[in-house]
């Protein structure tokens, strides 16, 4: 299941999810904890739903699905962070896949500021896997990361703050031609390099949180669930495409069967 804001472009957010979902072969199931009017050349306004209203679609599946994974992204609120919160309570052993989503590719802000300590004290402690990227990992520290060795210690500050494992991603951290994603949780830890690509991607990191909580919920373990979630996530990149008057490109999530 994915607990999530909705692209009204189709490239990130519930609609990339459920792509990721399906090109995996798991049903998806969704959520939708905010509605974004959104294009790929940014993102015009937020309306976030009731928090009652998303409880009631949680417990939904929850009474009629047998869940075995979660993703969860974009949240907006306080309000919205307590009623996912909640309602994960109810179900403390599926293991949680939490992208902190803060900020758009675009620049646009996608959480409130009082929803930062609530995600910290709330959510953090549930994530099976933390997914953040260099700029949100900074927010959720207060700190600065700028080198190789900070995004290794930000790896460490994170597992102490309660995630049982994080993925931090390297898009954003200059090193040069290659893109260095770093995994750690309790027992494993890895770099992964790839080559930079020449593309300005669209909900890169929806996808990959979408594809470790499919591997999740086909009992990987978390840094096997991560691992293959980058190497979907670099070829759907390969196979992305420009859908409408921007330079910005959607991933090719399913692949061959979208020709």
């Amino acid at each position: 299941m994915t607990i999530a804001g909705s692209d009204s472009g189709g490239g990130a957010g519930i609609q990339a999810d459920l792509k990721t979902f399906a090109a995996h072969g798991v049903h998806g199931l969704s959520a939708i904890a905010a509605l974004t009017a959104q294009h790929t050349r940014g993102v015009t306004a937020v309306h976030a739903p009731p928090p009652a209203f998303l409880r009631a679609q949680i417990d939904a599946c929850f009474d009629d699905f047998d869940i075995r994974a979660i993703k969860v992204g974009m949240l907006a609120t306080a309000e919205i962070v307590e009623a996912v919160a909640d309602a994960l309570d109810a179900h403390p052993d599926v293991p949680v896949v939490l992208d902190p989503v803060m900020i758009a590719t675009s620049g646009a802000k996608l959480l409130d500021d009082d929803a930062l300590d609530a995600l910290r004290s709330r959510l953090l402690p549930r994530a099976a896997v933390l997914t953040p990227n260099i700029p949100e990992a900074a927010l959720l520290l207060g700190r600065a990361i700028d080198d190789a060795a900070q995004a290794r210690a930000a790896l460490d500050a994170l597992l102490a703050d309660g995630a049982r494992g994080v993925l931090l991603k390297g898009g954003h951290l200059d090193e040069g031609e290659r893109v260095v994603d770093r995994y750690r949780d309790r027992d494993t830890h890895f770099e992964h390099a790839a080559p930079r690509l020449d593309i300005d991607g669209h909900g890169t990191g929806c996808t990959l949180s979408s594809a470790i909580a499919a591997r999740l919920a086909f009992g990987d373990t978390p840094a096997d669930a991560c691992r293959a979630g980058i190497a979907y996530v670099h070829r759907a990149m390969r196979d992305a495409y420009r859908p409408g008057d921007s330079a910005v490109s959607v991933l090719g999530h399913l692949g061959p069967m979208r020709a």
